[in-house]
């Protein structure tokens, strides 16, 4: 029978790559708990509404690439293809917001979007969303941008990634700017390439982020969104870039970032990496004020931001940035031959896991000889094995063989091994 292949674009997750991922999701965990951020989980299908009435009904997300079908209520139901509309559909739906309380939240799990897969960017994918509700000022901003230059940081690749920022001001600004843009661009319709052309009507400042060098070239002479900027919005943007500065940290005006989803207004910023090729952003945010009203919860400011954990893991390895200790080879193999042993390893083993818990412990099952035992635990990466026989048994030790050096075997007592293995099998 032909064999039953995984779905384009959405990959496994092999053992040799887990440990990775636990190690980035545990650093995340922990600095975003010492900020005062909550994890919070919410469901992968929700009603296509939902993603129509945030993310916008003609942005290439909703025309394109969202996984959209019927159920058997016949109810239209779509994989989530991003974080932020489910987090405040599920604040709204549980009461998180009533009476204008401020939230600190974040999640993590996979999203969905029918694109071409290529590296760093797969059909299913995933992020850690981190969002904030409830305070309007530029420090929650901040704070944002802070925790992600600390995660850099505490992950070994400030030096690699750069921050880009910027402001798109009200929705009001950003009517009277889309305005002045669409002018200047019906001028230079022909030159543009297809996906702006197709852009002009239904979403024109996406056009500012265009891949296109000659589109970009025309975007040279275009109206800037700064010069349309409500007071409010430039206030704004001032003390974020003031709070950046005071706490040292670098970035880049880039007046044409303007993120792929409606919902945003004010500030917005990336961060990018030369080191991924195409794929160069690894993590992107921004305000989105309006978004609880429009989802229909009373007007609460919010701010929030998504990475992307592939292309973290991505970067990690490209960079040479993955710890040593996180990978998840045994320590110690633990191999037995005869029934008698076989109880005693049992028992021995599990004493060992209580007393060392940080101890990575594999204990052989399935029987056969010492040497087919021997090649399972040389192809574990373990770097000692336990031998334990009914000889072994009858005298009370167990043998120590070291498998990756020549260290020379050696006995010991079965009541004095706990205290060996802290000494020789956890440097």
């Amino acid at each position: 029978m032909t064999k039953i292949q995984s779905i384009r674009g959405m990959n496994d997750l092999l053992p040799a790559n887990s440990g990775l991922w636990q190690y980035l999701e545990a650093i995340v965990g922990d600095v975003l708990t010492r900020y005062g951020y909550q994890e919070i989980r919410f469901p992968i299908l929700e009603q296509t509404e939902l993603f129509k009435r945030s993310i916008g009904e003609v942005t290439d997300i909703v025309e394109k690439e969202m996984y959209t079908f019927k159920d058997r209520n016949d109810e239209s139901l779509t994989m989530r293809p991003e974080g932020t509309a489910c987090c405040v559909r599920a604040c709204l739906q549980n009461g998180l917001l009533d009476n204008q309380q401020v939230q600190r939240l974040w999640y993590n799990g996979p999203m969905f979007r029918y694109e071409r897969p290529q590296k760093g960017r797969l059909r299913q994918f995933h992020q850690i969303g981190v969002e904030s509700f409830g305070v309007a000022t530029a420090d929650v901003d901040a704070e944002m941008i802070l925790i992600t230059a600390r995660l850099w940081k505490q992950l070994g690749i400030s030096e690699h990634v750069t921050l880009e920022l910027n402001t798109i001001g009200s929705p009001q600004a950003r009517a009277n700017y889309r305005t002045a843009l669409v002018e200047y661009l019906q001028q230079h319709f022909e030159q543009l390439d297809e996906d702006s052309q197709r852009r002009m009507d239904s979403n024109p400042l996406r056009i500012l982020d265009s891949k296109s060098a000659s589109t970009q070239a025309i975007l040279d002479q275009a109206p800037s969104l700064m010069d349309y900027l409500d007071n409010d919005s430039s206030e704004h943007f001032e003390m974020l870039k003031s709070l950046l500065e005071a706490a040292g940290v670098s970035y880049t005006i880039n007046p044409r970032l303007v993120r792929g989803l409606d919902y945003y207004s004010k500030t917005v910023f990336e961060w990018v990496t030369d080191k991924l090729g195409a794929q160069g952003t690894i993590c992107a945010g921004g305000r989105y004020d309006g978004l609880v009203e429009q989802l229909g919860g009373k007007p609460a400011p919010a701010v929030g931001f998504a990475m992307g954990v592939e292309r973290l893991c991505l970067l990690l390895q490209e960079l040479d940035k993955v710890p040593a200790a996180i990978k998840t080879v045994p320590d110690v193999y633990f191999v037995v031959s005869g029934e008698q042993a076989k109880t005693v390893a049992f028992q021995l083993a599990e004493q060992l896991r209580s007393e060392i818990p940080v101890l990575k412990l594999q204990l052989h099952c399935g029987g056969g000889s010492f040497k087919s035992q021997f090649k399972k635990a040389d192809k574990s990466g373990a770097g000692m094995a336990l031998i334990i026989g009914d000889n072994e048994v009858e005298e009370g030790v167990v043998n120590i063989k070291w498998l990756r050096s020549d260290i020379e075997q050696k006995t010991i007592k079965s009541d004095q091994l706990t205290a060996f293995l802290i000494e020789h099998s956890m440097g």
